[in-house]
């Protein structure tokens, strides 16, 4: 498991080109199959269109891109596409591009910009973030010990998704899997060599651009 970059959600951009109107489609996707699946509606949905060009990178066991100009001059659309896919990094997302003609040839550079702006406009609105897969793990710690507790948690970087206060205060944290050990050894010089940490799986974390973390989906769990 590791850290990657790809979209929140699906995305939709209109460019307009000398009459010519290039719609893209963005969307996260898991698996090569999504992603065909994706593309499929969209050519079923716009069955008019003059061409449904599409990009995708998909990173599991292996990485897979795959492009498709669908009928435009070779290297004039779906490679573009993918090019914009690669620069900006990201993985496990599809986009298709469907251009209704306006009457007017745009030339072999033309469609290449036509095509990776509207790539760019169709990424940007799906709204591009980081998935990182965290530790989800319960801490335990007497009352008086919490305080300093949170304070490490926060200044550490570690994110505080609930806390509980019964007899004890628990905290329910994401750690990133790099910091595990950081982690354990800050909670020991805290309580003196206390360790009382339950760990409830991996889980991948979501965050945008600035930091914010804006959700949490599960992946696995531990017996």
């Amino acid at each position: 498991m590791k850290i990657y970059k790809t979209v929140l959600k699906e995305g939709y951009f209109l460019l307009e080109e000398k009459k010519s109107r290039f719609i893209a489609r963005a969307k996260p996707v898991f698996t090569e199959q999504e992603a065909m699946d994706f593309i499929q509606s969209i050519k079923s949905a716009c069955w008019d269109a003059t061409h449904n060009c599409y990009a995708y990178s998909i990173d599991t066991d292996s990485v897979y891109q795959r492009y498709s100009d669908d009928g435009e001059p070779q290297g004039t659309a779906g490679l573009p596409m993918l090019e914009v896919i690669k620069k900006k990094g990201l993985q496990n997302v599809v986009v298709v591009v469907t251009r209704y003609f306006g009457g007017t040839l745009l030339g072999a550079g033309g469609l290449v910009r036509a095509y990776g702006k509207a790539c760019v406009g169709g990424l940007e609105d799906a709204g591009e973030i980081q998935v990182k897969p965290c530790h989800k793990l319960k801490i335990s710690i007497e009352y008086h010990l919490s305080g300093k507790l949170q304070n490490m948690l926060i200044n550490k970087g570690f994110i505080i998704s609930d806390t509980e206060y019964t007899h004890e205060v628990t905290f329910t944290i994401y750690s990133p899997m790099e910091k595990r050990e950081n982690l354990e050894n800050n909670i020991r010089e805290i309580t003196g060599g206390v360790l009382r940490l339950e760990d409830e799986g991996i889980e991948d974390i979501y965050i945008d651009n600035k930091g914010n973390v804006l959700k949490i989906k599960n992946n696995e769990k531990n017996d």
